[in-house]
């Protein structure tokens, strides 16, 4: 939901493993464009992830409750809002042309709000490199200043996701008392 905050659609996939762990793939992409203000906001990219779930929501229901986990993530980037731009990855690049790397571990809290629905709070701290240029928009070019090199150790992710529960018997228990 925070993506969405930010104008970049995306979508993602949870599958429970067993034994308290499970797999997520996650998946972004925006390109916004301005030509008369050189307004910007090109990002796409991906991670994957692991997560061990614990604790007593987790114990009765998958994909409930606490979970920690380490994760992994690619993007490009193009912010520039008028007066300096900045791009992680190759300028005119493909994701997989000199991207953005970060690796990092995670803690989160899913929490059930509807039958079908739960609501995952998470956040990462990581590592996150990767080349980046600094250009300046002059009339119709984009003037190219330097070309850096980012090297980052911090928070690296901050998510609330709004999770449907998907499959046959899968859905949260009304904890009130007689169905709605």
């Amino acid at each position: 939901m925070l993506y969405d905050l930010a104008l970049i659609p995306n979508a993602g996939l949870e599958f429970y493993l067993g034994s308290g762990f499970s797999l997520e793939a996650n998946y972004m992409h925006a390109w916004w464009k301005s030509d008369p203000h050189n307004w910007y906001w090109r990002t796409y990219g991906g991670d994957l992830g692991i997560r061990y779930w614990f604790g007593r929501a987790a114990k009765e229901k998958p994909l409930s409750g606490h979970h920690i986990g380490a994760y992994g993530q690619v993007v490009t980037y193009d912010f520039e809002l008028g007066s300096m731009g900045i791009i992680g990855g190759k300028p005119g690049g493909r994701l997989i042309d000199e991207p953005n790397w970060t690796v990092g571990l995670e803690y989160g809290y899913s929490v059930p709000v509807a039958k079908r629905l739960n609501i995952d709070f998470s956040i990462g701290i990581g590592y996150h490199w990767g080349v980046f240029y600094e250009y300046v928009p002059i009339d119709d070019c984009y003037v190219w200043q330097a070309t850096k090199m980012r090297n980052y150790i911090g928070p690296t992710k901050v998510g609330i996701s709004l999770v449907y529960l998907i499959g046959k018997g899968n859905t949260n228990k009304d904890k009130k008392g007689g169905g709605r």
